[in-house]
Order: structure tokens, then C-alpha cells, then sequence
């Protein structure tokens, strides 16, 4: 039933949706080429703010949980468990502080208004899955630029979303390299909750009122640890606190 409900209301949030990227996307070209680096952030942090509520048009609603617990002043990694493209919209808001970037699939480079743009320009780093070498540098200078500016890098160790919410085994590579050449950051898992309900039907239509949670576990400090330490509370913190 929710999904025949779904589907005129989809109709009206993706075109609202699309409307955003397309707005934005000229926006951030003004504010990046005019007015550097904070302007072209505060747009990219709009830009994801109106596409949070959008998603409050189909009932979505939101929670963060021990934000006050993320270290400030420090460089950051985020490690987290991937249902959807939700996860990363309502991070780049709710954490907007900490100046997120983001390991993200090559793919999502090229042909998506405002994000493609965002990830090509914004300080991510586009990796080629297919290619493992090709990664390692470009990690390795992620790592460095959140060591140096004391901002944050997102990784998603799963390497793919989950489709139903349960999480898959996490790879160590990214991690291991973000925590080698970020020695002084902290490592920050977080565990997400229900982002998958959103496109349980796939791209369209989009499900309908659903709680997205975000829980925030006590961040590790990568200096105090083995890495094989690390990996192994992260993906515990993680896995620990996601809903099946």
C-alpha cells in the first residue's frame, strides 16, 4: 500500500529534488571561483540542509545521537556503515562543523548536478574500485589534507550500501591508510539506521515516513591504539548499534 501511496508524492519530491541540484550547482561555481573555499562550503551545506527537507515532504525525520561527543580542533575520520545517498546528505548537514569529506566511488564524479560537482571540487576523493592502486595516493593525500587542516574524512568501509540494513564485512585499506598519515586524528564511529527505507522500492518511488538515526560511539584516538585495534572496535561500535 505505501508504495502505490508513494508514488505521486515521489513524483512531486524528485522534482523538487532535481530542482535544488540543478540551482545549486551554479551556485557553488560563483561561490568557488569568486569567494574560495568557505563560500563554496556554506553553499554545498544549504544545498544539503534543502534537500534534508525535502525529505521531510515524504515524512522523513531525523536523529543524531552524542554529537557533543566528536572531538573538536582535531582532524576527524568517520567511519560508517552505508544504507543509502541519505547517509551522506544528513551528514554533511548535522556535521556540517567539522567540514566533511568524503571516499567516494568514481562514478558519482561525472553527471549528477551539484554533487558531482561538490566531489570533483569540495576536497573528496574519487576512487576507481576496480582499481585498488589508484586509490592509495589519492587517500594518502586526504589523509594529509585533514591532518593539516584539522578537518574531517568520511569512509564508508563497507565499500558498497546495504540494501536491507545489514551491514557487510569492513575493509581495512582505506582506514589503514587515512589513520597512517592522520596520526594525530581520532577516529569516530557512527552507526545509521533505517537510511536503506528510503529507496526499498529502488530509486522510485521513495519510501515513506522514516526515522533515520545516527548514532555517534566514543571516538578513538589513533595514536592510543594498534590499528588492528582500531578496525576491530570500530566495526564492533558500528555494527552494535545498527537496527536489524
Amino acid at each position: 500500500m505505501q508504495k502505490i501511496v508513494s508514488y505521486p508524492i515521489s513524483v512531486i519530491y524528485y522534482l523538487l529534488f532535481g530542482l535544488i541540484l540543478i540551482i545549486f550547482h551554479p551556485i557553488q561555481w560563483i561561490c568557488l571561483r569568486f569567494f574560495g573555499y568557505q563560500a563554496h562550503k556554506k553553499s554545498v551545506d544549504y544545498l544539503n540542509f534543502l534537500l534534508l527537507k525535502c525529505t521531510n515532504l515524504v515524512g522523513t525525520t531525523y536523529t543524531i545521537k552524542n554529537r557533543e561527543a566528536i572531538p573538536q580542533g582535531v582532524p576527524l575520520i568517520f567511519v560508517a556503515n552505508h544504507q543509502s545517498m541519505y547517509d551522506i546528505i544528513a551528514m554533511i548537514w548535522f556535521l556540517r562543523r567539522f567540514h566533511c569529506k568524503f571516499v567516494s566511488k568514481i562514478e558519482l564524479g561525472k553527471g549528477i548536478p551539484s554533487v558531482s560537482y561538490n566531489l570533483r571540487h569540495g576536497g573528496s576523493v574519487l576512487i576507481d574500485r576496480k582499481d585498488p592502486k589508484q586509490a592509495i595516493p589519492l587517500i594518502k593525500g586526504l589523509s594529509e589534507y585533514i591532518e593539516t587542516n584539522k578537518r574531517s574524512a568520511v569512509i564508508f568501509p563497507e565499500g558498497t550500501r546495504s540494501k536491507t540494513g545489514v551491514p557487510k564485512e569492513f575493509a581495512q585499506s582505506g582506514l589503514k591508510i587515512l589513520c597512517k598519515y592522520a596520526p594525530s586524528a581520532y577516529v569516530v564511529p557512527i552507526s545509521i539506521n533505517n537510511s536503506w527505507k528510503m529507496v526499498r522500492f529502488g530509486f522510485f518511488p521513495v519510501g515513506l515516513g522514516n526515522h533515520l538515526s545516527f548514532e555517534i560511539h566514543t571516538p578513538l584516538k589513533v595514536s592510543d591504539f594498534t590499528f588492528n585495534e582500531i578496525m576491530e572496535q570500530t566495526e564492533q561500535a558500528v555494527v552494535k548499534g545498527i537496527q536489524f
